[in-house]
């Protein structure tokens, strides 16, 4: 089943597909009424996009499976190049999405018995509604931008979690999401409950197949985290070059909480992903750690959102920026310290690496307290690889590809010392990619 350009009559059909309630179809319908009003983004990079011809559906005859040995060999042969059934052995839970439905979910048996659920977002909205209905939607409202919109009227696939009361998951979960198909939208609804007490690490990867016509991603994440609880949520994003990502994530942090966004962006023709922490409780903290890579005329438009609205908050962004080769990074920040939030202190760094003169970046943070015993403390830096370093690391038998690397991967540092070893592999042969 195809379903091609956005109509009422489209989502219903999606909506029918799928078999949803009347709740869920008038939601969708909800939410295309706010898409047709609402205009695109005043900021960031220009988007070319004719919604007329995006695919909003595609889905073949592949049920949801907890047995990869079930899944079609072609889509097998595509997952297993990447090597991503492979990483299953270090992972409590893997889910993969192939175009617009998840094929494949599976979690350790061990997980089931504390509780744990971990399934598609289809499956919970028909099976866990109970959980489901206070959260979904509620941190990111459908009328918020254009593309919140948009993925509210069509979202399919991405993953539902669970994690019960003091519960502590000790390897992480992972999903990760492939389009393979021209002209492809991809619209995955990831919803994330860590109940009080408990803890999770959630990993997400994404790949495209690169095609002539754009691709586009509009992803929406809501996380919540219970009151002393942790969540972190580690991505990296390797879009082919054709694919507009257009994401938003959010997180609502409780008393105590813990949340940390790593956002590795790497890939994409043009990238708006700014992961936010609102942190509603005394003591909550919010964490992100995010990198940038821009060359041969891609832009990266990233950074992060802390809101404070308690006492005694905490925020760090740290944000890596590469450019080169026509290539834009731009990082764009907001920090808000609320008058309620007494005692509350919030760290900005933004760091930046030209590779080249032709490479371009912009910082544009916004920096607001509205009480007099919180502070914000914001760093930033800009630098351009200098002559005298390759020189002397290419005296010292490098070459100038490996001189360059070794300057990368020093100014990438602090990003890739969060990863999982599976991940921080991967990050070295992206970064390769960029030389």
């Amino acid at each position: 089943m195809e379903i091609r350009s956005l109509s009422k009559n489209n989502i219903t059909k999606i909506s029918s597909f799928k078999k949803e309630n009347a709740n869920i179809l008038d939601y969708r319908l909800k939410a295309y009424e706010a898409f047709k009003k609402l205009p695109l983004p005043n900021f960031g990079p220009e988007l070319k996009l004719d919604f007329d011809d995006v695919l909003y559906y595609k889905a073949s005859d592949e049920t949801m499976k907890d047995d990869w040995g079930e899944i079609k060999t072609e889509i097998k042969c595509v997952f297993d190049d990447l090597g991503v059934v492979k990483s299953e052995q270090y992972l409590n839970g893997l889910g993969v999405q192939y175009e617009s439905e998840v094929i494949y979910h599976n979690m350790l048996d061990e997980l089931k018995s504390k509780k744990v659920i971990f399934t598609s977002i289809e499956d919970a909205l028909k099976n866990h509604w109970d959980l489901v209905e206070p959260y979904f939607g509620k941190i990111v409202d459908m009328n918020e931008n254009k593309f919140t919109a948009l993925n509210s009227a069509v979202f399919s696939g991405g993953s539902f979690i669970y994690v019960p009361k003091h519960t502590h998951l000790d390897r992480p979960l992972q999903s990760y999401f492939r389009i393979n198909s021209e002209s492809l939208g991809q619209f995955e609804r990831t919803l994330i409950i860590v109940d009080d007490d408990s803890s999770l690490h959630y990993m997400e990867g994404c790949t495209a197949k690169a095609y002539t016509k754009s691709n586009l991603h509009a992803a929406v994440v809501e996380i919540y985290v219970g009151k002393n609880s942790s969540c972190r949520y580690t991505t990296i994003q390797n879009w082919s070059n054709n694919v507009y990502n257009l994401v938003t994530k959010r997180a609502l942090v409780s008393a105590g909480g813990t949340m940390e966004w790593i956002d590795g962006n790497i890939g994409s023709y043009k990238n708006m992903k700014y992961p936010c922490c609102i942190l509603k409780g005394e003591g909550a903290s919010g964490k992100c750690i995010t990198i940038g890579v821009a060359k041969d005329g891609q832009y990266q438009d990233t950074g992060a959102k802390m809101i404070h609205l308690a006492k005694n908050t905490k925020s760090t962004i740290i944000s890596k920026s590469i450019a080169s080769s026509l290539g834009r990074a731009d990082f764009r920040s907001k920090v808000y310290i609320s008058k309620e939030a007494s005692n509350s202190e919030a760290l900005v760094k933004c760091d930046t690496l030209l590779l080249d003169k032709d490479g371009v970046s912009h910082a544009y943070p916004t920096n607001i307290c509205e009480n007099s015993s919180s502070f914000i403390e914001h760093e930033a830096t800009v630098a351009r690889v200098s002559e005298e370093k390759l020189f002397y690391l290419m005296c010292r038998g490098l070459s100038y590809e490996e001189a360059m690397l070794l300057i990368i991967l020093g100014f990438t540092s602090s990003f890739k010392e969060e990863l999982p070893m599976e991940y921080a592999v991967e990050l070295n042969q992206l970064l390769k990619s960029i030389l």
